[in-house]
């Protein structure tokens, strides 16, 4: 007994019937669309990263070349703030700023020291100068930037301007805060033997 299939396209194997085109418009490739596409695509694909530096880039008055930097959040013991002047702190890393543009030095002092919290260095030193043909009566433009950020940084606690002998009124010293790690150990080691 055999039993055949039935296939709907083998019932009607009759003309092949041209439809009526409907009322849509089909639009033609031209030029213009494609170039909008192709700006689209690399748009969507080239989506702007959110820029993490938040120092102003921009508008910051400009400082003597001889003037003299100190800062300091509040909580920082005295003692501490005036050994960072003194330079008794040894420099853990360094930047030197001579040569930047504003911008290339903005990004510079992030990422300088958001890698040194993240490194656990604590003692910094940044070299800013003193500003090109800086004679008397002259401005130093990175220096006043770098006051200014060095301010907006949550990360810095205190700041100073170095001895003679490591650039004078040409760099700073900079008093980074400690690490999660650091303080742990610290509690640690100042806990050890009192009972709690």
């Amino acid at each position: 007994m055999s039993e055949e299939i039935f296939n709907p396209f083998d019932a009607d194997e009759g003309e092949v019937v041209r439809h009526k085109p409907s009322g849509r418009v089909r639009r033609s490739a031209s030029k213009d669309s494609e170039e909008a596409l192709a700006a689209r695509r690399q748009a969507a694909v080239a989506a702007p990263e959110r820029d993490r530096n938040h120092l102003r880039a921009e508008g910051i008055e400009q400082l003597d070349a001889y003037a003299v930097l100190e800062y300091k959040r509040p909580g920082i013991q005295n003692g501490v703030f005036r050994r960072l002047k003194q330079g008794r702190y040894p420099s853990e890393a360094r930047l030197d700023l001579h040569r930047h543009t504003v911008a290339s030095a903005r990004v510079e002092v992030f990422e300088f020291v958001t890698e040194a919290v993240q490194l656990g260095l604590r003692s910094l030193m940044i070299v800013h100068g003193r500003g090109g043909g800086s004679g008397s009566g002259k401005t130093s433009v990175l220096k006043g930037y770098v006051n200014h950020w060095l301010r907006e940084l949550n990360d810095v606690q205190a700041f100073a301007t170095a001895r003679p002998e490591h650039g004078g009124t040409g760099a700073v010293y900079v008093l980074v805060r400690k690490s999660e790690a650091e303080k742990l150990e610290n509690r640690l080691r100042f806990n050890k033997g009192r009972v709690e």
